[in-house]
């Protein structure tokens, strides 16, 4: 019998069409497995790239696309849309096995190649390539093949890379962005691959392929089970805005605003309504935030949310990054993006050549979080400035030496035509000023409290200071980077019109009220540099008290983890409704292996925000923000892990710098607990985690 799978990219088209049009999509399914024939039901396409695409009739005026091995009887959906687009769709698209992860991949092959040759005709002398500092065996070894491969070396700048998102192979245009940000082959292999396949990979086998990826396509049995499965692409709390939220998300303002509020209310979903309503109202919005993969997330939710291409083209969904970039790129031509090792080299030869006694973390942190954050372009104001947050005090002298050490490097940007991201938003500004019309009408800020001061001010200058201009969503107990702001100082003034939520929608009482203490006596600062606190934030709905578990080894505590994952899986939880957080990748994969080692299906969460269907999934604390499980064990909570020592600056060497990282360790264990709905387990080895003993106070 044929078996016809869904893949996880439809189901995010489908909640676009019509109720009427799913349920054929329904029954054309249901027909397909019950037919003893596959080929009875599929068309063949012309004039196409791969011709394992064949189609699939779904009505007179609707057509689905379907992948069709050539042996086997596992088929999969990709696509359903009306006639002439579902062909214009295929028409240039062609399927292919990632020979790292042994995953299938989709391009669009006419793209990428009508790209590369318009490349060959723009590429300058000059111009230093993207990725000339990678080598063909570390592409090779990240799954990079030949055709991107070709692709990669003529690219220039990473704008040219963002515009192909979503006509690459997904995995591949991941590593290659990753390494255009500036990580490392080996941070781009832990974070991005994912790990490896031992078996065989046979190019050919797409029925191996789509095996190893159960993450990204459904097998269902009945009609039955393929409505609840299409009754839930997205989880519906991303959307759905409780009757509380609705005046914050549709109430017109004076001007700035903010919705603040613990973990779990809501701040995210009044932020996507907001945007559709004064999309909707005719303005042109800027949805954003501080990572491509959050903005990615807000993108999706917002589809799902409307469904009206005009209102979505009134919608840029974009990271303060991107829209600084483009400014710069438009208006006063290439550059080189410095990356993270190339700085660090910048700041150690400047060390050497004036035998400082500062570290070039130091000289980094001054400059980003003092000169860069007050817009310091001169001697005598950096001499005068203030270095709130700052423990290390510099005497006159020692300014001195910072400066002139400070120039030079900035000099040497200037001469190599170097930008660092915040170079690139400074630039951006002078851009906006000599503009005659702001961009945007309106602009809504998400996961606000972890943006820099330069990227505040891109954002003011980005819409007129006008009603409704700004929209800031945030909770800076959920702090997780060392970007600390009064928006005042920015000329943002939120001047009492801000709203804060109080009901989480996601956590039970007791796994909040715990998490919350892990916060107790901190002395946390909103946006407006007002001290905040968690008061009043409570969940109507109640559960088990957390567990804490302690054992001798780590050996012992993994063992452990297994028998509490044993236990929720026979209580009748999903494994991919499972999550295990840890501080350090490396933990978090030996849970992995020893969960799979037990028979219980694990993976490494490091790519795929939602993880692979069928499995528990375990990651780092930083990649659970932004997730919700119904169950977590946070593992590794001892002594020597948390805090995590590399994260945090000797008490000696600065005392200011010292506590906030504590702080920011803390608010880090706080969002990887607030990720549980249902049941929380917390565990170490050896000595227990000074946090917990007021967490469990």
């Amino acid at each position: 019998m044929p078996r016809l799978g869904i893949h996880q990219d439809f189901l995010q088209d489908l909640i676009r069409l019509e109720r009427p049009i799913q349920q054929k999509v329904v029954e054309t399914i249901f027909k397909f497995e019950q037919s003893s024939h596959a080929g009875a039901h599929l068309e063949k396409l012309s004039n196409i790239r791969d011709e394992r695409f064949k189609s699939i009739r779904i009505d007179l005026k609707y057509r689905g696309i379907v992948l069709a091995p050539e042996s086997g009887d596992e088929f999969m959906l990709l696509r359903v849309d009306s006639h002439d687009k579902a062909y214009e769709w295929v028409k240039h698209r062609r399927v292919s096995v990632n020979m790292v992860t042994g995953y299938m991949e989709i391009r669009d092959d006419a793209i990428i190649t009508d790209t590369i040759e318009g490349l060959k005709h723009t590429q300058g002398e000059t111009t230093r390539p993207l990725f000339d500092h990678i080598s063909d065996a570390d592409m090779d070894r990240l799954g990079i093949d030949d055709q991107m491969l070709k692709f990669a070396r003529m690219l220039t700048d990473v704008a040219m890379l963002e515009a192909l998102d979503g006509k690459l192979p997904q995995i591949q245009y991941d590593v290659l962005f990753g390494l255009a940000a500036g990580m490392s082959p080996e941070e781009v292999w832990n974070d991005v691959v994912g790990g490896i396949t031992h078996e065989a990979i046979d190019p050919e086998d797409l029925v191996a392929a789509t095996q190893r990826m159960p993450h990204k396509v459904a097998l269902v049995e009945g009609p039955e089970e393929l409505m609840e499965l299409f009754a839930k692409p997205f989880a519906r709390w991303r959307v759905y805005l409780h009757p509380l939220q609705q005046e914050a998300a549709f109430r017109s303002y004076s001007g700035p605003a903010q919705v603040t509020g613990g973990p779990g209310t809501g701040k995210t979903v009044v932020a996507l309504h907001r945007a559709r309503h004064l999309a909707r109202q005719g303005g042109r919005v800027l949805l954003t935030t501080f990572t491509t993969t959050l903005t990615r997330s807000l993108a999706e939710s917002l589809r799902l949310l409307e469904t009206d291409d005009e209102v979505l083209s009134r919608i840029d969904v974009l990271t303060v990054d991107q829209v600084a970039r483009r400014l710069v790129d438009r208006h006063m031509g290439k550059f080189a993006l410095l990356r993270g090792d190339e700085e660090k080299e910048i700041w150690r030869r400047i060390i050497r050549r004036r035998s400082l006694d500062f570290t070039e973390k130091f000289l980094q942190e001054e400059w980003r979080q003092v000169v860069l954050a007050q817009e310091i372009t001169s001697s005598d104001a950096y001499l005068d400035a203030r270095r709130i947050g700052r423990g290390r005090r510099l005497g006159p002298l020692q300014r001195a030496k910072v400066w002139r050490a400070i120039a030079e490097f900035e000099q040497e940007l200037a001469d190599n035509n170097y930008r660092t991201f915040e170079t690139i938003c400074v630039e951006a500004r002078q851009v906006l000023c000599e503009l005659d019309a702001r961009p945007y009408d309106h602009v809504i800020v998400d996961e606000a409290q972890d943006l820099h001061p330069v990227r505040w001010r891109v954002l003011r200058d980005l819409v007129a200071e006008r009603p409704d201009d700004l929209f800031i969503a945030n909770d800076t107990h959920q702090r997780i980077y060392d970007n600390r702001i009064s928006l005042n100082s920015v000329g943002i003034q939120l001047a009492g019109r801000s709203t804060k939520l109080k009901i989480n929608y996601r956590t039970t009482e007791e796994i909040l009220s715990w998490s919350c203490a892990m916060l107790a006596g901190e002395k946390i600062l909103d946006l407006t540099g007002q001290h905040t606190t968690l008061t009043g934030c409570r969940s109507e709905v109640h559960g088990a008290e957390p567990e804490l578990y302690g054992a001798p080894t780590k050996s012992a505590e993994l063992t452990h983890l297994v028998e509490i994952v044993q236990g929720w899986l026979d209580a009748g939880v999903r494994p991919e409704e499972i999550g295990v957080a840890a501080r350090s990748e490396m933990l978090a994969q030996s849970a992995a292996e020893a969960l799979n080692r037990t028979g219980i299906d694990a993976g490494y969460l490091s790519r795929d925000k939602d993880g692979a269907e069928g499995q528990v999934r375990a990651t780092t604390m930083h990649r659970m923000k932004g997730l919700e499980f119904r169950c977590v064990a946070v593992i590794g909570v001892g002594a020597n892990q948390v805090p995590y020592a590399n994260a945090v600056t000797p008490l000696e060497d600065d005392a200011t710098a010292h506590a906030n990282d504590l702080q920011r360790e803390r608010c880090l264990l706080f969002v990887a607990g607030t990720r549980a709905r249902e049941r929380l387990h917390i565990s170490w080895h050896g000595a227990p985690s000074p946090f917990l003993n007021l967490a469990s106070r």
